[in-house]
């Protein structure tokens, strides 16, 4: 745990104190967010900063390398983890920096056109894909010397449904749409000053828990009590996870200094995406692909949102909502943007608090 402290910690200084570099170097290279037309309410944030993702990416790398440091000072009996950087890390900073980087490019292309089109839906589901079906397979595949692999051909809520057996092909692909759905979901929830990051937040706060957990009660630790077995969880490096799931936290709330309203600068795609591919990762590995969308509600209601206004204009030519995603709806109904996004962030907060209560109410049903 002294190794995860550290590595929140660090990150959370590095965002909150290397943030205000990020803002004056892409202001001075005009890095500014464009604003959509009919989106008049926020046409005063035209030109702020974007982009800002790179921050809390960067903060969470440093961050974690520095939690190995500290590892490293630990006795093996202490530490129940291989010394270095494993492939689950491999995995879980390839899907961040990967998904960042079609981020990257998407906030690039809106701000070299000077408007809000940038990379092409298409694209973005095509690059998604692959990223996604790239790291599934390295999941399933990549064993080494570990008993395990990160990724599982099981279905998995809090821990694998043994029964819910579907092989590796489904499995990749079961990932692959993990990928898709929470990199464009956390993408459409950045749509108010500090919502997506507040959540995002909250939901990382719930996988270092859940990677904490699984770590004490790890079925690979040698050092654990006899008893253990008879309730251990069967993943592979838990307390990679949680080193990762703290440093993105820490390096998101200190962002958040600096993105709540009113934002000096925002994620951009590259920070929302970067964020949604670490905590679909993040489900893959600690096992609990269908708890994710509980975590993740907040971001389930704001994708749903913009699939029913799609949905209904398209067969019915009627709109359900003023404008999707829902933030935005409410936004036109007269509500402030803090209000909204305080809101949200108690949905948020719910669907963590729900899906934490999920995962221990199983372990004492499992132990009682």
């Amino acid at each position: 745990m002294r190794a995860v402290i550290v590595a929140a910690g660090l990150a959370f200084v590095l965002s909150l104190f290397g943030t205000p570099f990020a803002i004056r170097g892409f202001t001075r290279l005009k890095a500014g967010q464009p604003i959509r037309d009919i989106n008049v309410s926020h046409a005063g944030k035209r030109g702020t900063p974007t982009m800002g993702g790179v921050v809390f990416i960067v903060g969470t790398l440093l961050a974690y390398l520095a939690g190995h440091v500290v590892l490293a000072t630990l006795p093996d009996r202490v530490v129940a983890h291989p010394p270095g950087m494993s492939i689950t890390a491999l995995i879980l900073f390839g899907l961040m920096l990967t998904c960042g980087l079609i981020g990257f490019w998407d906030d690039f292309l809106k701000v070299r056109k000077r408007n809000s089109t940038g990379l092409s839906g298409r694209g973005k589901l095509i690059a998604q894909a692959v990223v996604g079906g790239a790291f599934g397979v390295v999941a399933l595949y990549a064993q080494g010397s570990a008993p395990t692999t990160t990724g599982s051909t099981d279905i998995s809520f809090v821990r694998d449904v043994d029964w819910l057996h579907i092989g590796k092909i489904a499995a990749v692909i079961l990932f692959v749409i993990v990928v898709i759905m929470t990199t464009n979901a956390v993408n459409l929830t950045d749509g108010l000053d500090g919502l997506a990051t507040g959540a995002s937040v909250m939901v990382l706060a719930a996988y270092l828990l859940i990677s904490f957990w699984q770590y004490r009660h790890w079925c690979a630790d040698v050092h654990a009590p006899s008893y253990t077995a008879a309730y251990c969880y069967q993943v592979r490096d838990p307390l990679e996870t949680g080193l990762i799931a703290g440093a993105a936290a820490g390096a998101c709330l200190g962002f958040l200094w600096w993105n709540a309203s009113p934002a000096r600068i925002f994620m951009g795609d590259t920070g929302s995406m970067a964020l949604g591919g670490l905590i679909a990762g993040l489900a893959l590995a600690t096992r609990t692909i269908l708890l994710l969308p509980i975590l993740g509600l907040l971001f389930v209601i704001t994708a749903l949102s913009l699939v029913i206004q799609v949905a209904s204009f398209r067969t019915t030519g009627k709109r359900v909502f003023r404008m999707s995603p829902l933030h935005h709806h409410f936004e036109l109904a007269g509500w402030s943007e803090v209000n909204i996004v305080i809101r949200f962030w108690i949905i948020a907060g719910i669907g963590v608090v729900v899906g934490l209560g999920l995962f221990f109410g199983d372990f004492l049903r499992v132990v009682s």
